[in-house]
């Protein structure tokens, strides 16, 4: 029983020891950012993500938005960006039983899509207020191009135009398990991601922005490139 106890602290040290050696964003410490270094490690391994970043600023407010494919899409962005990413996800996602530990260690704000959005806004306002940067995914679920076309949110606009914060868009391409969620980050890829210049959002300048959003998430990069 104590060799066996043993070998699962081992286990568990090393699992740890390699997470944290491979880290790149400080997430609020040890305790969670061993988890930065194990996405990193999978984008890098599994989805064959290259080795590129979101041209973020060093500190201040920001935000992130992508289209969105799959469940490993979080992990991407995390991976390819310097900074903590506080994502606004559906509550019903938040609350489940397995990972809600995860989502509440990395900040992520629910949304209560049949109830009180606005409330899930308030919350992503104070963080840029605070300097911090908040990625969503517009589109508001997985959408796929063979999809029919679905208007992007207006919430990211509004943030954006509270905030004064910049938008950098980001279109992920290349994601073999296209419409699955927890199976996704496993499933070998060769992810490519198209980073747009960030867009500056104002009330007047509203409708043109969110139009300049999603054509940059959702113009695929082979029609992309020249």
């Amino acid at each position: 029983m104590t060799v066996y106890f043993v070998s699962l602290v081992l286990i568990a040290f090393s699992i740890w020891l390699i997470g944290i050696l491979h880290a790149e964003a400080d997430w609020g410490g040890p305790s969670v950012n061993w988890l930065d270094g194990w996405t990193r490690l999978i984008c890098r391994y599994i989805q064959r993500l290259p080795e590129q970043k979101i041209n973020l600023p060093e500190t201040g407010p920001a935000i992130v938005v992508a289209n969105h494919v799959s469940g490993v899409d979080p992990l991407l962005l995390i991976s390819a960006s310097k900074r903590p990413l506080r994502f606004l996800i559906a509550r019903e996602e938040y609350e489940r039983p397995l990972v809600r530990w995860v989502f509440k260690k990395a900040g992520c704000i629910p949304v209560d899509r049949t109830g009180r959005p606005e409330q899930a806004l308030r919350q992503a306002l104070r963080a840029l207020q605070q300097g911090e940067v908040i990625a969503l995914f517009p589109h508001g679920k997985i959408h796929l191009d063979s999809d029919p076309p679905r208007k992007i949110k207006g919430g990211v606009g509004r943030l954006a135009s509270w905030s004064s914060a910049p938008v950098f868009p980001v279109r992920i391409d290349g994601v073999s398990a296209q419409g699955k969620v927890f199976t996704a980050p496993f499933v070998p890829s060769r992810v490519q991601l198209t980073m747009d210049s960030a867009l500056h959002c104002s009330t007047e300048t509203m409708s043109q922005c969110l139009q300049d959003i999603s054509t940059a998430i959702e113009t695929p990069i082979s029609i992309k490139k020249p």
